[in-house]
């Protein structure tokens, strides 16, 4: 079974030491336009660790990711009647290529 992880944003003052990150868990992207590290870390030590690395000199602030809390399964979700239409048109068009019909334009 797979670890629990959570997301972390850790803005840095300068990149060169961000390498030191890697200890803490797995770098996933690093801007170096906008000096911030994306990160993955175990959920267990979660307090410690983002502790841990606010407490590095080169960190400037450490952040959350909330993705985890966000729902993403969706119940009662409307269906797009635009879409319907577009697929009953797409599948008159088959219908009638199949058939030797001239197909419908719009």
């Amino acid at each position: 079974m797979r670890e629990r992880r959570i997301g972390l944003a850790v803005y840095v003052k300068n990149l060169k030491p961000a390498r030191n990150l890697r200890k803490f868990g797995n770098v996933h992207y690093v801007s170096r336009r906008l000096n911030y590290v994306t990160m993955y870390t175990s959920v267990e030590n979660i307090e410690s660790t983002i502790e841990r690395i606010a407490r590095l000199d080169f960190v400037t602030r450490v952040e959350r990711s909330h993705r985890h809390e966000i729902p993403t399964v969706y119940s009662n979700a409307k269906p797009d009647k635009a879409k319907e239409l577009d697929y009953k048109f797409e599948q008159d068009q088959v219908l009638s290529l199949v058939r030797g019909d001239q197909p419908i334009d719009m």
